[in-house]
């Protein structure tokens, strides 16, 4: 009786063994397949939309002078295409802005430019009119694509809609332009008070492991929006904007991003639809959360730059807190929350009005600084225009070189 009650005793310990095994390969092979499923409907619905499932149009090419066909170069952060890529996103009545912040590029730039700008099928005859309109010294700087808007097939009312219409483009372009290997993008609500090449070869100062630059946020994270508000993780102390972002599109395109939804790193794209599905009860700020999250997990990735190559109402609208900007002048002038439209913040105001009056060919001194000038001084009433000076300090050093190169007239 006793050796039964061992060997029945026995029996049973090695079928408890086998069920463990058993389910341990289950869920294994579950998840190898989860992970599967994750990665496998992504690409297949990015590359089937960009190539025109949702957009009959296809882009239009301009190019005002000859510039050779960009090459794709794998992992080049010190080599970079022939021209300058600089791209915007204009839906709505946005279109104005994005041709006024190609002017200042146009006009300040002394190198190559190519421009990417992504818009409504209804807006590309405005938007080709106003730059074929320039004059042909000016047109001689740059060369245009005017693409549709484009997201993936499935999901493609939920990108379009998120935050502002067409805002989330931005997040897909590395799959869009995948010739492109570096490229500047900027929201339509940016102004440049400086060439485009000082920002352009930051490319050159990435380390090994960098693939974006953008700005902090916020200088001082007790009155910082993401370090007070967020209900998601950020980048850093005070979040990054992605209102002026350098990317290196080939790193992009390779990198394998850590992320809190696998213990394995996911491709740009397959990281996208997640990400959104995860957080988008908890995001505020449309992709510019998104990116966040992603750079939180991934920090190593970014090269963060001064806040005056992204200068916004918030440095100087409860007094200035941007020391670059003091010392140096402000680079880059972006117009959040439109202020370039309306009489809230007059010194940005100011400055919209005064590149969107020049006349192409006219002296730059007489006919756009001193009248801008003046116009800042009428300002001084408020916060950000008793600092407008430094809007105008390293602007009128650029323009007094440009206008010292230019005759009058062109």
């Amino acid at each position: 009786m006793r050796v039964y009650l061992r060997t029945f005793s026995l029996c049973i310990v090695i079928a408890l063994l086998s069920l463990v095994f058993l389910f341990s390969k289950h869920d294994a092979e579950s998840f190898k397949a989860g992970l599967k499923q994750v990665r496998a409907p992504l690409e297949p619905s990015v590359a089937k939309n960009f190539n025109g499932v949702k957009s009959k149009q296809r882009p239009t090419v301009t190019a005002s002078h000859s510039l050779r066909n960009v090459a794709h170069k794998v992992n080049s952060p010190g080599k970079r295409e022939t021209s300058m890529q600089l791209a915007v996103v204009a839906c709505g009545e946005r279109h104005g802005e994005a041709v006024n912040m190609l002017k200042t590029a146009a006009v300040l730039s002394s190198r190559a430019l190519r421009f990417h700008i992504f818009a409504e099928e209804q807006l590309h005859s405005n938007i080709k009119t106003a730059l074929d309109s320039w004059p042909a010294f000016i047109r001689a700087k740059f060369s245009y694509v005017v693409h549709p808007i484009s997201f993936p097939h499935e999901n493609h009312e939920e990108w379009s809609q998120l935050f502002k219409p067409c805002a989330s483009q931005r997040l897909f372009l590395p799959m869009i332009l995948k010739e492109v290997d570096s490229l500047l993008y900027v929201d339509t609500d940016v102004l440049f008070l400086q060439p485009v090449e000082l920002i352009w070869d930051m490319l050159t100062h990435f380390n090994s492991t960098q693939l974006v630059a953008m700005a902090p946020e916020h200088e001082e994270p007790r009155i910082a929006w993401y370090s007070r508000f967020s209900r998601h993780p950020y980048y850093g102390k005070t979040g990054i904007n992605s209102g002026v972002m350098l990317m290196n599109l080939t790193r992009m395109r390779m990198a394998q991003f850590k992320n809190d939804m696998t213990s394995v790193g996911l491709r740009w794209d397959e990281l996208l639809m997640p990400l959104l599905q995860k957080y988008k009860l908890n995001i505020t700020w449309g992709d510019q959360d998104i990116i966040n999250i992603i750079f939180h997990y991934n920090p190593e990735m970014v090269f963060t730059f001064p806040c005056h190559w992204n200068y916004r109402p918030d440095h100087c609208i409860y007094g200035s807190n941007c020391i670059p900007a003091e010392e140096e002048g402000v680079f880059i002038l972006h117009g959040n929350r439109g202020v370039f439209h309306s009489d809230k913040q007059p010194a940005f105001k100011a400055v919209y009005d005064a590149f969107k009056h020049y006349p192409f060919g006219e002296d730059l001194i007489a006919s756009f600084l001193l009248p801008l000038e003046a116009a800042l001084n009428g300002t001084t009433h408020t916060y950000c225009g008793k600092v407008s000076h430094f809007f105008t300090r390293g602007l009128g050093k650029s323009v007094r070189k440009i206008q010292r190169m230019t005759p009058v007239g062109g």
